[in-house]
């Protein structure tokens, strides 16, 4: 009987594994990446895709903790770009939406040697001074020209300081990729051109000894909130954005 029910166990959990999985190649599927920028095609439309960036305007976005569009971020030529103002370190653009189970979709380009990424998971609150004390963070850099050497949990496509990346499809700096990032129930996915990276299971086991003992173990509301706004991360350096969509699932 005991190993009837050890087999049970072990097939609903690969099953369960399995259907996360299976549920980011479907969403990856739904999208028209050969389709104008910033547009949505009628395939994405029938979907259920949102487009959050038409290309002009900044509706939709703000400053984190801000109640305007942060000055080092700008709409030019199609792309929300940095626009490397002084005196602003990490104004982080945000979603005006929250958010709790959903897939986002955008391109990006880094310029030489640039650091920045996806936040997600994000609690808009003045006793947090930066997104990422609360939203884990999907690393986009250049790993091969940013200044100092960087370890796996740094590198582009991990969620930094937690899980790094399984490979490494990125294209590199000056050169468009695509990002995924599936959010679902506790199951996060995040795909790069195509290639899943990384897949974990919040408040698992192996995701708190993560949390608890690397470099997050001293904020306490790292990783605590189930649904929250999306930040682009500014970092200093040069990047843009595009093509920006959300699906809620």
């Amino acid at each position: 009987m005991n190993k009837l029910i050890f087999l049970f166990i072990g097939v609903f959990l690969f099953s369960s594994c399995g259907n996360e999985t299976d549920l980011a190649s479907k969403l990856y599927a739904e999208l028209v990446l050969s389709a104008a920028p910033n547009t949505l095609a009628a395939k994405e439309q029938r979907a259920g895709w949102q487009l959050m960036f038409d290309g002009k305007t900044i509706e939709g976005w703000h400053g984190y903790n801000l109640q305007v569009f942060p000055d080092v971020w700008v709409a030019e030529d199609g792309c929300l770009t940095t626009d490397r103002a002084e005196n602003s370190v990490m104004q982080d653009l945000i979603t005006d939406g929250v958010y709790r189970d959903f897939a986002f979709s955008l391109d990006y380009k880094l310029s030489k040697g640039a650091n920045s990424g996806i936040i997600y998971q994000i609690q808009e609150d003045r006793k947090y001074r930066y997104t990422y004390l609360t939203g884990p963070e999907v690393q986009l850099i250049d790993d091969d020209n940013w200044p100092d050497k960087l370890h796996d949990l740094q590198i582009n496509g991990s969620i930094c300081g937690m899980y790094p990346p399984k490979s490494k499809p990125q294209k590199p700096f000056d050169e468009w990729n695509h990002l995924l990032l599936v959010v679902k129930g506790n199951h996060v996915t995040v795909m790069i051109n195509g290639v899943e990276v990384v897949s974990y299971e919040k408040n698992s086991d192996e995701w708190i000894q993560l949390r608890d003992n690397g470099q997050w173990a001293r904020y306490q509301d790292f990783g605590k909130f189930d649904e929250g706004r999306i930040a682009i991360q500014y970092h200093g350096e040069k990047a843009w954005f595009r093509n920006i969509k959300i699906k809620q699932i």
